[in-house]
């Protein structure tokens, strides 16, 4: 690695947390772990991760609470739960709350750096656009999308997107006026069209109808089996 990666490090099992913290260590990562949750944004901006690894269940305060924290004072950092939770309902929550990935305990050492790899290539490129110069105001009827500031604004208000959420406004407005393929939209921004992720699209899909509400014209309308025709006007 040209550029040692940070990882901060969510874990309440001292076992576990020693093992992971020391095999990505040993990988040229540096790690910040921290035990307890309520000490845990203290220590997210203290220490500026490249990405973040939350377990759920934690003293004082869990994941979840961590993770819509950590949204708050940054909206682009990938953030991956690790969690032995296996309800479906869990796992969109995670999502919910600003998760961009998530993997089961228990896991291997191997899966975790591919998926920290994954996400981090996925986020830098999204980086890469925004830092461009070369970007234009995209309209989107009363809309006005600025995908290189995570932004969305209408009149006098400015909604901030997710990177997912501005990967997938991006898509679809790059491809208005034609349906876009459901599992091209899962390989592009999640790298993968498993069930979970494809639930998480549909979750996002949602958010994104009520980000553009208030333009009657716009519409995300959903092709059964297919994926989505984005009409604006």
């Amino acid at each position: 690695m040209d550029k040692q990666i940070k990882v901060f490090y969510v874990e309440d099992e001292p076992f576990l947390g020693r093992i992971v913290k020391e095999s990505l260590e040993s990988r040229s990562f540096e790690v910040c772990m921290v035990s307890d949750g309520q000490r845990a944004i203290p220590a997210f901006e203290g220490f500026h991760p490249d990405i973040c690894l939350l377990d759920i269940m934690l003293p004082r305060k869990d994941g979840y609470a961590i993770a819509a924290e950590i949204r708050q004072r940054n909206p682009r950092v990938p953030i991956i739960f690790l969690t032995a939770k296996t309800q479906t309902e869990d796992v969109l929550k995670g999502f919910q709350t600003g998760g961009n990935d998530y993997i089961r305990k228990p896991f291997s050492m191997e899966e975790l750096i591919v998926r920290i790899q994954n996400l981090l290539q996925i986020t830098q490129t999204g980086k890469a656009a925004a830092e461009s110069p070369l970007q234009d105001p995209i309209p989107i009827g009363r809309y006005t999308f600025l995908p290189w500031k995570y932004e969305l604004r209408y009149e006098t208000e400015t909604r901030k997107l997710s990177h997912r959420e501005t990967e997938l406004l991006r898509i679809l407005s790059e491809n208005r006026r034609q349906v876009v393929n459901r599992k091209d939209i899962l390989l592009q921004i999640w790298g993968d069209d498993s069930f979970f992720n494809s639930r998480n699209l549909d979750v996002y899909i949602t958010k994104l109808r009520d980000y553009l509400k208030a333009d009657a014209a716009i519409e995300i309308v959903t092709i059964k089996g297919v994926g989505y025709h984005f009409v604006v006007g």
